[in-house]
């Protein structure tokens, strides 16, 4: 079978990785994220649009400038072009998962920590899952 079929909910909450990239298709990118307490995804801008669904987690998103509190089942779109960022203003890792529409980063990734994913140039090479 082509495509992607899991519990994204389990496998979001089980995640403590700040990025690992699950699954990449021509058009999409399935993205799990775990922000630490106080961390954040850092203020960012792309040329694709970006769904976030929060499964775990308080936190706030920023876009634009707007900031809105966010929570467990809080979705975020972002579109492209958009200043945003995400913060976890809890004291439990902020889990999520989100979806970059085309894809932004290596099929297969994982950053383990912001400062791993901040020091690393990788960027979505146009090979996919499958």
């Amino acid at each position: 079978m082509k495509g992607f079929v899991q519990d994204i909910e389990r496998m979001a909450v089980a995640n403590s990785d700040f990025r690992r990239v699950l699954y990449t298709s021509g058009h999409c990118q399935l993205v799990l994220m775990s922000i630490v307490p106080g961390g954040e995804i850092g203020m960012e801008v792309h040329h694709l649009d970006q769904f976030f669904r929060v499964e775990e987690g308080s936190g706030e998103a920023i876009l634009d400038g707007v900031r809105t509190p966010i929570g467990a089942g809080y979705a975020v779109l972002v579109p492209s072009g958009a200043n945003h960022n995400i913060v976890n203003t809890g004291n439990v890792p902020l889990k999520l998962y989100t979806l970059y529409a085309p894809p932004n980063h290596r099929d297969g990734v994982i950053h383990r920590t912001r400062e791993e994913a901040e020091a690393d140039s990788e960027e979505f090479d146009g090979v996919t899952t499958e």
